[in-house]
């Protein structure tokens, strides 16, 4: 009699949990094919890709039928690095990018220089795509404002245009004798008296402007991701404004706050939820922006604008060093991983907007 009672208890207590957890079940029922997709086309090729950095998978990896690559930790089999020499370290590959060893196989390439250059790009992008989208957004968001729905339309074409096209259409903006933005700054300088300009915008390795260490490369891919960027930037703050109460401004107004008072005492702190995040993905769209540079400027001159991705790219299909370019996309993982974690510290992005 004990065992079928203990027996029993054992039943009750599987048919208790049986149907407190039918929900969860439920749920992971649904989400099964999801972590199934993901684990193939996402996780599978990232820990694939973590592998092949500390290989020396190159060209002959590629066959269907050949053998693995040899790691860098077999000694025995003598891997050499970019200089010729035996490497003995699982990390080689990394230790290449880091000392300086790479540029034997890219020329003027400098991992801190391309990182630095990286950073000062994006930081320097963001702001203004973040700054001219809500300014944009608040003027369209004026009652009485003829026209709105037409300008929304025409400020989300730089949206719906592949940004490959964008990039061919601005280089050809920038052309040295038939552009358009020279054509322009020569007009203007004519009539001031001034004689034609002829700035070459791509390939001019100094600047007009001795003091700014910038090739002028960077200010013609600076000016064509603005037109390309604060658009999107104005559709997410036109959302969050619609949002906010007008009886805010209304009891402002009432108590004597000017316009630019209602602005940084209503509008900014209301749409700061939907701006933050917005400005984080900016941030690491800029930072990966590959269309852009690559087609614009092709990192050049002498690789003054490339950036990480535009490498790990040249690595790949220009120089075949295939475990290379997995230890850089490993890097650059890394160093948007702590940009993004640095950003949603410092912005507070996660946290709510009534949080203490």
């Amino acid at each position: 009699m004990a065992t079928l009672s203990g027996q029993s208890q054992s039943g009750s207590r599987f048919a208790n949990w049986w149907l407190r957890t039918s929900t969860t079940r439920i749920a992971w029922l649904y989400l099964l094919p999801a972590f199934l997709v993901m684990g193939f086309i996402t996780f599978y090729p990232l820990f694939y890709q973590v592998w092949m950095s500390t290989t020396d998978y190159g060209v002959a990896n590629l066959r269907v039928d050949a053998p693995l690559p040899n790691r860098a930790d077999q000694s025995e089999a003598c891997n050499t690095n970019m200089q010729g020499k035996c490497t003995w370290g699982v990390l080689d590959n990394y230790r290449q990018i880091f000392s300086g060893e790479l540029p034997v196989a890219i020329s003027n390439f400098n991992f801190w220089g391309v990182l630095t250059f990286n950073l000062v790009w994006t930081l320097s992008n963001v702001p203004f795509h973040v700054i001219i989208g809500v300014l944009v957004a608040v003027l369209l968001n004026t009652k009485g404002l003829w026209f709105k729905r037409v300008y929304r339309a025409i400020f989300v074409l730089p949206i719906v245009i592949p940004s490959l096209v964008v990039a061919v259409v601005w280089r050809n903006m920038f052309d040295p004798d038939y552009g358009s933005i020279n054509q322009l700054l020569t007009a203007v300088n004519q009539f001031f008296g001034g004689d034609a300009v002829t700035w070459r915008w791509l390939d001019q390795v100094n600047p007009p402007f001795s003091f700014i260490p910038l090739p002028l490369s960077f200010f013609a891919l600076l000016i064509a991701n603005l037109w390309l960027g604060w658009p999107f930037m104005t559709i997410v703050a036109t959302g969050a404004l619609q949002s906010i109460p007008t009886d805010l401004y209304e009891a402002a107004a009432i108590d004597g706050a000017s316009g630019v008072q209602q602005f940084f005492a209503i509008t900014v702190p209301l749409i700061r939820p939907a701006m933050i995040p917005a400005a984080v993905l900016g941030m690491i769209t800029t930072f990966n922006l590959f269309n852009l540079i690559y087609m614009l400027s092709g990192g050049g001159p002498l690789r003054q604008t490339e950036i990480l991705v535009t490498t790990a790219y040249r690595l790949v299909n220009e120089n075949r060093l295939y475990g290379v370019a997995a230890a850089f996309s490993v890097i650059i993982f890394f160093v948007l991983l702590g940009l993004t974690l640095v950003t949603n510290y410092i912005t507070r992005a996660t946290e709510r907007y009534d949080d203490n």
